[in-house]
């Protein structure tokens, strides 16, 4: 079963700093590193280092040829990689603060160049029953969506970053979701959610098709489907960087799951990586392989 990631791939610009930059203040960074990222880039990361067979399409312009030697390195498929001279690469201006969290800036470049051509010959080469992974960092992912289904290959949407376009997304073809709390929300007509109990009865009723994993931060996180709810606790540990922490979980979880795993062998697993990814720096550089994830031992 083959995994295709059609995803973003960024250059990301990464400063430590105290605290985020406010309006109108200037201050100055203790450190600048680039580092290769996109959250497609990640996801296609952690599912080669996870052990998947994946194949990631995309598109890159000026200065973003180290981003698919990234991706050869973890042992993803880079055939599909589109290389745009019209254009910038994506890239991302990160903020790390002194507490490990982070600030995002994007800017989509080749990333919002993908064509309807480039998605029916990528398209061509998969069957029924493989597994499309999807973010909110791409062009046309309607027209994805809906060319992916009609091959009824299984379509996994993590829809970050969030905004108005998720909503003419057709997300009755989903069949998992990887969501936070405030996605969640935002997906179902809510301000907020109550409960993860409400949560499953409310993705149950409006997406009866599809299974839900809701991360919960510190919490841990929650897998969601018609028949069970599951819930998974958070390894702790030291953060040095979270930039790549849900996506590492989502590469992870998606690799187990492909495999035969059940989903509570495959929450267990991905939140044992995304640990072992926030105690890094870097995005795609701070994602394990899985003898890591397996062979690591947490101190309570």
């Amino acid at each position: 079963m083959k995994i295709l990631n059609f995803g973003s791939l960024n250059i990301d610009y990464v400063y430590s700093v105290d605290h985020f930059v406010q309006k109108g203040e200037t201050i100055s960074s203790s450190q600048m590193n680039i580092f290769s990222g996109g959250k497609g880039l990640n996801q296609s990361t952690a599912l080669g280092r996870a052990g998947a067979q994946v194949f990631h399409a995309g598109r890159i312009g000026k200065g973003g040829e180290f981003l698919v030697e990234q991706l050869k390195e973890a042992g993803v498929n880079t055939d599909l990689v589109v290389l745009d001279s019209q254009c910038s690469t994506g890239h991302a201006i990160i903020q790390n603060d002194a507490e490990g969290d982070n600030c995002i800036l994007l800017y989509g470049g080749a990333n919002q160049r993908i064509t309807k051509e480039q998605i029916d010959a990528t398209l061509d080469q998969f069957d029924a029953g493989d597994y499309l992974v999807l973010q909110n960092e791409t062009s046309n992912l309607p027209y994805l969506m809906e060319k992916a289904a009609e091959k009824q290959m299984k379509i996994v949407l993590n829809p970050s970053p969030m905004d108005e376009k998720i909503k003419a997304l057709p997300l009755d073809k989903v069949t998992l979701f990887f969501v936070n709390e405030i996605e969640a929300a935002q997906i179902l007509g809510q301000k907020e959610l109550e409960s993860t109990q409400e949560a499953a009865a409310a993705f149950r009723s409006m997406f009866p098709q599809a299974a839900v994993v809701l991360t919960l931060g510190s919490q841990g996180s929650v897998y969601i489907d018609k028949d069970q709810v599951i819930p998974q606790k958070c390894y702790k540990v030291k953060a040095v960087d979270t930039t790549a922490a849900g996506d590492t979980f989502t590469g992870f979880f998606v690799s187990a799951i492909s495999k035969g795993k059940s989903p509570k062998e495959a929450l267990d697993l991905a939140s044992r990586a995304s640990a072992i990814a926030v105690s890094r720096p870097g995005a795609a550089p701070s994602v394990p392989t899985l003898d890591e994830v397996e062979n690591w031992e947490f101190a309570e």
